[in-house]
């Protein structure tokens, strides 16, 4: 529900994914571009697949934007401000999505970051096989 509210907040929204360019690209790149001086108010997730409940009420949000996973929006007073999609991340470095999405913080947002301390990122390790060759747990 924060996403609707009209207080002047900005709301970054990611629908999250086992897909390679999710691991090795989106998750990636937004954290790098969390630990930018401006970053949204509100951060959120759902994992499509996993949360069918919160990425279906996150579809219903983003409007006529066609589904797609993973993909990344930021939100103001319930608006869409910029969305990027799957075929906006496939293919590119973490770096290239941290930078556009930096430039577009330093533009729409006023909260100061980083996100977490550099420290904490520098400890930050991502997965970055795709989730159908992620071994099974055998008990």
């Amino acid at each position: 529900e924060a996403i609707k509210q009209n207080n002047n907040e900005t709301v970054l929204v990611m629908i999250n994914s086992v897909c390679g360019c999710a691991a090795g690209s989106a998750r990636p790149g937004i954290s790098l571009a969390l630990q930018n001086d401006i970053i949204p108010d509100r951060l959120y997730t759902g994992f499509a697949g996993q949360e069918r409940d919160a990425v279906d009420r996150i579809r219903e949000l983003i409007g006529n934007q066609p589904p797609s996973s993973p993909s990344v929006a930021l939100f103001k007073n319930g608006e869409i401000i910029h969305m990027m999609h799957r075929q906006e991340i496939e293919g590119r470095m973490p770096q290239e999505i941290s930078n556009d999405w930096r430039k577009l913080f330093d533009e729409k947002c006023e909260k100061k970051g980083p996100s977490i301390s550099p420290e904490q990122f520098e400890k930050v390790m991502h997965a970055k096989a795709c989730g159908s060759k992620i071994p099974l747990y055998n008990e």
